[in-house]
């Protein structure tokens, strides 16, 4: 679905297609702004080609467009002063790979934006030039600010003139450092707000006031996303953990001033309710997903689908669903008509169950002499927090074979349900009773963490064992990496196990049951790296060489695959045939490449 921009007069119910973006990515928006005398609206647009931002003002009086900034940085938010002599926004000149949404290769690379203020007519001055009282003198420290007239009416806005020759020369910057910046707004005259990305932290809310020249930090755990008044003056915002997370606490404070103290102008939300009538709001969405399908599916002839003849193959069953999880079940058999890959139903209001989830060992366990024993124990990297092992840690005394007689003191054996002993233990200190033999006499106690989930430790042993029968069967010479997804799991092995290997004279790459994510087209630059050269170093009695470029295997390369590999996992072998990195070997992945996306979300 195309993202459009229209403006609709209210007076006489005229409608104007304005402009539309030329690509469909997921976080699109063209950021719509009005001047303040209303006569212009300004908006950020995706290039053609490049797929940098630039910013577009279009004149509502007289239907024509015009671009602001030449397409050399991404540009996105524009936002106007309210005098009505500068448009801001904020600009990257690092945008680089990110023009790749779907790429792996994008991975990793810090966008950082600076916030750029444009004068618009060649007759205004920059507010940021040096003036007189900013060195320090007596006749400044005298001087007094006038106090505004608080009886006066609100001024008329000032008509907004642009001198679009020689724009670029009147774009400066404002003096805070460039950092990973979002969703820019103006407020009252020479007030700008605008959110920071911290890694590690919560979202940082900023205003930057035009007449000290200085940006506060307003609020310091934001979650992204604020409001300001039309006025300029109030502020709301969502409030957020120090992780970043919104803890559902919404403020309304000063927007000018001094930074609010913490918990000030907290709304009370607790109480907020709303009656919902489930039957008749999935009905709803029932309709509007197919709508949906029927309006913005990539191929207007839905594959072949008799869309109408669907709709009514389906609907028949919307008496019968009870529950959300029913509707997600109907619509994804509806959608499955449709014949693509990547299109699915989710989400939704689900009644919240208490659940007290049962604390892991690590460790599978079999029956033995009318005892619970401990077949085998996965060890993981303890100096891991997703892959530490409870039964390895260092001085848990406890061994493969050995039998659980107890758990805090409470008798464990057949034929009870070991895990029912462990409800509740997760992230607790648990203690066992353990033996080498099936008897209490010679046992002793350990105290053990157990952990919420296996999956990882599992995983982990499954490579290792792979990675160990290639190391094996190859006699050292060659490496073996995983590769679980195309997304962060398989660009976090790719980088951990490729690069460690490089002493191999060849690999085996292994994306069997790959879930997909991007298109890996990272691994791929990465195994089709050419050799240029070599630096030679001499290191006593003996010469160190280095290739350039130096992280490489050079060797030749082969690459598993399995029919559960989809998405990326189609994509990645692919890409690895055609560049001819090596040979495929296994069965022909799942084939779910196609998808779609850009639809409008559900309200």
């Amino acid at each position: 679905a195309e993202t459009n921009l229209w403006v609709l007069d209210l007076a006489t119910g005229r409608e104007t297609h304005v402009d539309q973006d030329n690509y469909t990515w997921p976080n699109r928006d063209l950021a719509p702004s009005w001047s303040p005398d209303s006569r212009w609206i300004a908006y950020q647009k995706r290039l053609l080609g490049s797929q940098y931002h630039a910013v577009f003002a279009y004149d509502v009086a007289d239907n024509t467009t015009h671009q602001l900034t030449n397409g050399l940085s991404d540009v996105i938010d524009p936002t106007w002063d309210r005098s009505g002599k500068y448009l801001l926004f904020l600009a990257s000149t690092d945008f680089a790979l990110h023009t790749g949404w779907l790429d792996m290769s994008s991975y990793n690379q810090p966008v950082q934006r600076g916030v750029y203020l444009a004068v618009l007519s060649k007759s205004d001055p920059s507010p940021l030039l040096p003036q007189a009282g900013d060195e320090p003198s007596d006749s400044a420290k005298a001087a007094t600010p006038a106090k505004p007239d608080s009886a006066k009416p609100a001024p008329k806005p000032a008509a907004v003139h642009i001198d679009f020759d020689g724009f670029s020369q009147r774009i400066v910057a404002l003096d805070v450092p460039s950092r990973d910046y979002a969703d820019l707004h103006a407020g009252a005259a020479g007030e700008y707000y605008y959110i920071e990305h911290v890694p590690n932290h919560a979202d940082v809310l900023h205003r930057y006031d035009l007449k000290d020249r200085k940006a506060i930090a307003l609020v310091d755990a934001a979650a992204e996303g604020y409001a300001l008044s039309f006025d300029g003056k109030k502020l709301l915002y969502q409030g957020a953990t120090p992780m970043g997370m919104p803890d559902g606490r919404w403020a309304v404070v000063d927007a000018s001033g001094p930074a609010p103290a913490p918990g000030k102008g907290l709304l009370a939300t607790s109480d907020l309710k709303i009656t919902v009538d489930p039957v008749a709001e999935w009905r709803q969405i029932f309709d509007e997903a197919w709508r949906i399908e029927r309006d913005y599916l990539y191929v207007a002839n839905l594959n072949g689908a008799d869309w109408p003849a669907v709709k009514k193959k389906y609907e028949v069953f919307l008496p019968y669903v009870r529950h959300r999880a029913d509707l997600t079940t109907l619509l994804s058999q509806m959608q499955g008509e449709l014949t693509v890959g990547h299109s699915f139903a989710g989400g939704g209001d689900l009644p919240k169950a208490d659940a007290l989830p049962a604390g892991l060992l690590g460790a599978d366990l079999d029956v033995a002499n009318g005892r619970y024993r401990i077949a085998k124990i996965y060890s993981g990297e303890n100096w891991n927090p997703s892959l530490r092992a409870p039964l390895s840690a260092p001085g848990v005394d406890v061994h493969d074979g050995d039998y659980i007689l107890s758990v805090n003191g409470v008798d464990l054996a057949p034929p009870e349900n070991p895990y029912e002993a462990f409800i509740g233990t997760v992230g607790k200190q648990v203690q066992l009773r353990v033996n080498s033999r099936p008897v209490m006499e010679g046992s002793h106690l350990v105290t053990v963490v157990p952990i919420a989930s296996e999956m990882a430790l599992r995983e982990r042993d499954w490579i290792e064992g792979n990675r160990r029968m290639v190391d094996s069967l190859s006699h050292g010479e060659l490496a073996y990496i995983y590769i679980p997804d195309t997304g962060e799991g398989g660009y976090t092995n790719f980088n951990r196990y490729y690069f460690a290997q490089q002493n191999k004279k060849g690999a085996v790459i292994d994306e069997r049951f790959n879930h997909g994510g991007s298109i890996a087209d990272y691994m791929i630059d990465i195994m089709t790296r050419q050799l240029h050269g070599y630096f030679s170093q001499r290191m006593g009695d003996r010469y160190t060489a280095v290739t350039a470029p130096a992280a490489a295997i050079w060797g030749p390369k082969v690459l598993i695959i399995n029919e559960m590999s989809g998405s990326g996992g189609d994509m990645f072998p692919y890409m690895f045939r055609e560049m001819h990195v090596g040979p495929l070997v296994g069965t022909k992945t799942w084939g779910g490449l196609v998808g779609w996306g850009g639809e409008p979300r559900f309200v």
